[in-house]
């Protein structure tokens, strides 16, 4: 028999467990002898758990640092390193691959083929080439056309599992009670409250053999609701991705978000009603090279604001979607275009009234200073979040997440809500995109 191979699987609490759950959890030619972990604070110094893990790890499987990756590369006498989390360079990614072996280890990805899994309902993806670019209000616009022909639709959402892995094995999510139940993050709560105000449910955790069981016990069809720019952990039917022209050239330089727009059915282009004619082209002509077949379909995502008069002459402090302002590049978000278009007097600079773990996502983003980033990946960072937001001289709190922070926190000042759909310009529309399908 050939020799079993160590294993290391590089990873952020989403793709990396995926990929261990299909292609070596109870596979004797394999060791996993570690998980890293990046990109989300504090998910390192956890254990992969037993009852997760399988029979060949009774003691589950450490998570450390990835600073510590390659002394234990050394440590464990790795043969293969797995990358597997997203929204990264490309040159990042080789980067990472030549560290590796240099240190002695070989450096691997694994890609839809090996991963991704069949499900005996039918499958819609929705991904994009980087996070931020409008994949949520994407799901929210296909659920709603598909619960309008009286289809029974299930949401599963790329995994979050930031708490107890053990307890987030399966989760489903069918009211606000759910979202307490679990314990979830604002990161959580961003994805799965807003199709909960539409009554869809929402399926999320850590096994997604188990939970795409599950949802095929309760849909007729089911949307893969995809995180970052990650590929779909489902063989799909029908696979949408999208594009952002605010990013471009993002579209061939980002892993695997490239992928994602060579895989892609229908490339939906997001935000054409505030970026340049020029960006717009640049992400056609890339898209042309290496994915012509592909449906186009032109997208805004118009912004709606409670009461907008109340905006001019204050000094307003915007509050953004977390991940979309810090590993996703952006600078700046719908609450920055509300208190331009309605007449702030100034966007406060929320840095000189951070907090500890806020502070933390200042020092580690620094493109990051008119707006606040909307972090909560646990209690503590809930918490300098709210005192932050409380510690500023604003006139005025914009938020401008998809969620209502008002609902997990006390906000002492006054606050106005940005919110934004999908909005489909022109033709082909989702509905003539899905309507062959489905």
């Amino acid at each position: 028999m050939d020799q079993v191979k160590n294993i290391i699987i590089m990873g952020a609490a989403g793709r990396d467990f995926h990929n261990f759950n299909v292609c070596f959890r109870d596979n004797p030619r394999y060791r996993v002898v570690a998980f890293t972990a990046t990109q989300i604070p504090d998910i390192e110094g956890r254990v992969y758990p037993p009852e997760l893990a399988g029979k060949l790890y009774p003691e589950g499987i450490p998570i450390y640092p990835e600073e510590e990756l390659l002394s234990l590369i050394k440590k464990e006498d790795a043969d293969e390193v797995i990358f597997a989390y997203s929204d990264v360079t490309h040159e990042y990614v080789l980067s990472k691959a030549s560290a590796v072996m240099a240190a002695g280890a070989d450096f691997k990805l694994q890609g839809p083929a090996a991963t991704a899994l069949p499900s005996k309902k039918p499958v819609i993806a929705v991904t994009a080439v980087r996070t931020g670019v409008g994949k949520s209000q994407t799901t929210r616009r296909i659920c709603e056309i598909l619960q309008e022909k009286n289809k029974r639709v299930v949401v599963v959402r790329h995994p979050m599992p930031y708490g107890d892995l053990g307890a987030q094995t399966c989760q489903r999510y069918g009211d606000y009670a759910d979202l307490d139940r679990y314990n979830c993050t604002i990161e959580e709560r961003e994805e799965y409250e807003p199709h909960l105000d539409r009554g869809t449910i929402v399926y999320a955790g850590v096994d997604y053999g188990r939970i795409l069981a599950e949802a095929e016990k309760e849909a007729d069809i089911i949307i893969w609701d995809g995180g970052n720019n990650d590929f779909s952990f489902y063989q799909a039917d029908l696979y949408i991705t999208m594009v952002d022209p605010h990013r471009p050239g993002h579209e061939l330089s980002y892993h695997p978000g490239e992928t994602n727009l060579r895989l892609a059915d229908a490339i939906i282009i997001n935000k054409v009603d505030t970026a340049s004619l020029d960006n717009i082209n640049t992400v056609l002509e890339n898209i042309e090279k290496v994915n012509r077949e592909a449906t186009i379909i032109e997208a805004a995502s118009p912004i709606s604001v409670e009461s907008s008069d109340q905006i001019r002459g204050k000094r307003v402090l915007v509050v953004e979607d977390g991940p979309t302002m810090t590993h996703g590049g952006m600078n700046y978000g719908a609450g920055v275009i509300a208190a331009k278009k309605y007449g702030a007097a100034a966007l406060l600079d929320p840095r000189p009234f951070a907090v500890e773990k806020i502070s933390a996502v200042f020092e580690k983003y620094p493109h990051i200073g008119s707006f606040l980033p909307a972090m909560g990946y646990g209690k503590k960072q809930i918490a300098d979040l709210e005192l932050t937001i409380n510690r500023s001289p604003a006139d005025l709190v914009i938020i401008a997440t998809p969620i209502d922070l008002r609902r997990i926190m006390k906000i002492q000042k006054p606050v106005l809500r940005v919110r934004y759909d999908l909005q489909e310009l022109g033709s082909p529309t989702l509905d003539d995109l899905l309507s062959p399908y489905f």
